[in-house]
C-alpha cells in the first residue's frame, strides 16, 4: 500500500510511472458479478445481514469449495469476512493466546507477521531457498515445532514467490501438525491460480477437518478486490469464536457484496480460466526478461502473478545497500514501483506483480533492465 501510495504521488505530479506493487488484477469484475449487485440494489437488499454473513452465501462458499476441491464443508463451518486478510486476522486473534508459537516460511506475505505480533503470539521463520524456488517442506518445519507451537502457516500459491507447494509435501506437513495437535491454516487465497497441474487443498484430505483452517478469498479469484468478500471454513467451534469477534468487530460483510459472491460462485466460471491464461503469457514473458539483465536471478514461479527476483547484484553501487534502497532509487530515478523484500522477510528480493498489461510489462522492465545495468 505505500508503494501504492509513493506511486500515486508521482503520478499526481504528472510522472510517467509504471506500477508493479499492487496484489491486484488487472481485470474487470466479470459482468455476471456485477448485475448481481445492481440487482441487490434494485432488491434494495440494503440492510444487516447474519455478522457471519448470509445463509445463501455460506451454502454456496461450501459448494464451490467442494466442487473445486473435493471437500464437504457445512454452512456451520464456514464464516463469511470482510476480505481474505480478516479471516486470518480472525483466526489468529481467536486462537493465539500470548506466547503461542506460530511457523511461517520465508518469504512469507506481510500481514502474517503483524497479526500474530497482534495476538501476542510469537513468530518462528523458517527460511526456504532460491535454488528450490521458495518451496517448504516437511523436514524444514519440523525441527522448528515445539510444545509451545500453536499454527503452522502455509500460503500455496505464495505471495510474493509464486511457490506452489505439491501435494505430497503438503500431506507430510498436514501429519507432522495433525499428530501434535497443532493447526494448519491454509491461505487459499491464489489457490485457482496455478500453471501446472490441477488446484487443490490440503483440506480435502481425509481427516484433515480437524486441525485444518481454510481462509479463502473472492479478490483474486473473481478480481473482486474492493468487494471485500473473505470466508473461512474451519471447524465448528473456531467458527463460533471468530463469530464472536466478528459481531463485535464488524459485524456484517457488506449485504451487496454478498449477493455478488453468491453470482461469482455459481454462477459461470469462464472468467477464471481466462485471466490465468493470462497470466501465463506475462509470466513466460516476464522471467524471461529478468533473466536477460546481467546479474539478476529469478527463481521461476509456479502459480499466482508475482516474480521475486533477486537484485542484490547492484548492492554496493551508487548507495544502493538494501531492497528498499534499490526500490526507492528505482521509484525517483527510473519511475517503476516495486515492493521491497525486506516486507517479506528477504534481504535481496522485490516483488513484481505482473498483473497488468504486456505494454506496461514491456515498459517497466526495460526501465529496470536500464536502472541495473548502469550500475553494474
Amino acid at each position: 500500500m505505500k508503494v501504492a501510495a509513493d506511486a500515486e504521488k508521482l503520478r499526481s505530479q504528472g510522472v510517467d510511472v509504471v506500477d508493479f506493487g499492487a496484489g491486484e488484477p488487472d481485470f474487470p469484475t466479470p459482468t455476471n458479478i456485477k448485475n448481481a449487485a445492481i440487482r441487490a440494489l434494485d432488491a434494495n437488499f440494503t440492510k444487516y445481514t447474519a455478522a457471519g454473513g448470509t445463509m445463501e452465501l455460506k451454502q454456496a462458499i461450501c459448494e464451490r469449495h467442494a466442487q473445486d476441491y473435493g471437500t464437504d464443508y457445512k454452512p456451520s463451518e464456514c464464516l463469511v469476512t470482510v476480505g481474505g486478510k480478516h479471516v486470518i486476522f480472525n483466526l489468529t486473534q481467536a486462537l493465539l493466546n500470548p506466547g503461542d508459537e506460530v511457523v511461517i516460511p520465508v518469504p512469507f506475505w506481510v500481514t502474517y507477521k503483524d497479526v500474530v505480533n497482534y495476538a501476542g503470539g510469537k513468530c518462528v521463520f523458517v527460511d526456504t531457498a532460491e535454488e528450490q524456488g521458495f518451496t517448504v517442506t516437511a523436514a524444514m518445519i519440523e525441527p522448528h515445532l515445539t510444545p509451545k507451537t500453536r499454527m503452522v502457516i502455509i500460503n500455496s500459491p505464495s505471495n510474493p514467490s509464486g511457490a506452489v507447494l505439491p501435494r505430497e509435501e503438503f500431506e507430510r506437513i498436514l501429519h507432522l501438525t495433525s499428530k501434535r495437535g497443532i493447526y494448519l491454516m491454509t491461505d487459499e487465497c491464489y489457490c485457482r491460480f496455478v500453471y501446472a497441474g490441477e488446484p487443490y487443498s490440503i483440506a480435502s484430505t481425509p481427516g484433515a477437518r480437524e486441525t485444518v483452517l481454510v481462509a479463502g478469498s473472492l479478490s483474486k479469484t473473481y478480481a473482486m478486490t474492493g468487494w471485500r468478500i473473505g470466508f473461512g471454513l474451519v471447524p465448528q467451534a473456531v467458527a463460533g469464536a471468530m463469530l464472536k469477534l466478528q459481531s463485535h468487530s464488524t459485524s456484517n460483510p457488506t449485504s451487496i457484496a454478498q449477493k455478488a459472491a453468491v453470482e461469482a460462485l455459481r454462477g459461470s466460471q469462464d472468467s477464471v480460466p481466462l485471466m490465468l491464461a493470462e497470466y501465463r503469457k506475462r509470466r513466460e514473458f516476464v522471467i524471461a526478461r529478468l533473466r536477460q539483465i546481467p546479474g539478476v536471478k529469478c527463481a521461476e514461479p509456479n502459480g499466482a502473478f508475482y516474480a521475486y527476483p533477486n537484485i542484490s547484484c547492484v548492492f554496493g553501487k551508487q548507495g544502493i545497500n538494501s531492497t528498499v534502497g534499490f526500490s526507492e532509487q528505482l521509484l525517483n530515478q527510473a519511475n517503476v514501483a516495486v515492493v521491497p523484500g525486506e516486507a517479506f522477510g528477504t534481504d535481496s528480493h522485490v516483488r513484481i506483480s505482473y498483473a497488468t498489461s504486456m505494454t506496461e510489462l514491456e515498459r517497466g522492465l526495460d526501465r529496470i533492465h536500464r536502472f541495473i545495468a548502469e550500475r553494474a
